[in-house]
């Protein structure tokens, strides 16, 4: 696999769980990182192994403020995207500030990123923009309209990226993130993903809630494959692998049902009595999309995309830090 070596790479949102994970792996190639996060969701406590490392740089700071943005792009070579104020629900009950977040802190970085001259702008992007298409699996040139202002921020980060590539002639690449999970990753709060919160209340034998009946499906895909493809992405060469957006997943389709007996039989080789705890069902929640599964075809052909971990490797790897972190 390409690695991005002996740079200076910018991880926006790097104290956060996808961020901390691409900068644990871009320290080992010689690289400088600069992690820029403003620790709303990011957690010192993700970055704090890396802090003694004289090639990390950690500029506390916020997107929004266009300064804090050049700052962190002066002299760099490479940034990766990860900022952004996640959750479909959180995006609903405040909309205005996954807005100013997710949608001007982005151009705010774009434009910081084309003015330092980086060699290339790589960027979260989500699923979410998939909206209410119900074809399986999802293509990257066909989308269906928004279900949440959260799925409007990310589409529309897209349509910048494009914007700026064409005006401006910074490469952008753009990930379709699909359910990453993976070490790291925040159980706690409202807006927890569903499989570090399904963990941590099956290790206190609690009832994990499923929000409709369990047959809502998703393409879970392991932290190791995003860095992967993150690292692929910065430096793809092919025709026509720049300017454009991605699927990254693992091409599979997983129940919430399917994933509760998957993670209770990964976990009751540390706990025997978490096969007895049983889940409480609850209504659906708005804004969710009933089945996502990612094509990824495109992602192989292009940047050389391969999963090295399916879902159930993936589950079995990331259980063992989960069981050991959050209890």
């Amino acid at each position: 696999m390409r690695r991005i070596k002996n740079s200076k790479v910018v991880v926006t949102g790097g104290a956060g769980f996808i961020g901390s994970n691409l900068a644990e792996e871009l320290l080992k190639d010689n690289n400088r990182v600069i992690c820029l996060d403003n620790f709303i969701t990011g957690r010192r406590a993700n970055i704090a192994e890396f802090l003694d490392n004289p090639d990390f740089v950690l500029l506390e700071g916020d997107i929004r403020d266009i300064e804090t943005c050049r700052k962190a792009c002066a002299g760099s070579d490479y940034v990766l995207h990860q900022a952004a104020l996640g959750s479909v629900p959180r995006s609903i009950e405040d909309p205005m500030t996954s807005a100013e977040i997710n949608i001007s802190g982005f151009v705010n970085m774009l434009f910081a990123s084309q003015e330092a001259k980086v060699k290339r702008f790589v960027y979260a992007a989500s699923s979410s923009t998939y909206g209410d298409s119900e074809a399986l699996p999802k293509v990257e040139d066909k989308i269906g309209k928004p279900l949440s202002p959260y799925a409007v921020t990310k589409y529309v980060n897209e349509l910048y990226a494009e914007i700026f590539s064409r005006i401006y002639g910074i490469e952008t690449v753009g990930l379709r993130y699909f359910n990453v999970f993976g070490k790291r990753q925040d159980p706690e709060g409202a807006y927890a993903a569903v499989i570090p919160k399904f963990v941590s209340r099956l290790i206190r034998h609690e009832a994990p809630v499923i929000n409709g009946d369990g047959s809502f499906s998703r393409d879970f895909t392991y932290i190791k494959n995003v860095v992967q493809a993150n690292q692929l992405a910065a430096l793809a060469t092919a025709p026509g692998a720049v300017n454009t957006v991605y699927n990254i997943a693992c091409g599979e389709r997983t129940s919430l049902n399917e994933l509760l007996a998957e993670l209770q039989k990964n976990l009751i080789r540390f706990d025997a009595r978490i096969a007895d705890v049983k889940p409480v069902y609850g209504p659906e929640r708005a804004g969710d999309i009933p089945h996502s599964q990612a094509c990824i075809d495109k992602a192989r052909r292009l940047l050389g995309y391969e999963p090295q971990y399916d879902m159930r490797d993936g589950l079995r790897e990331a259980t063992e830090w989960y069981f050991n972190n959050l209890r």
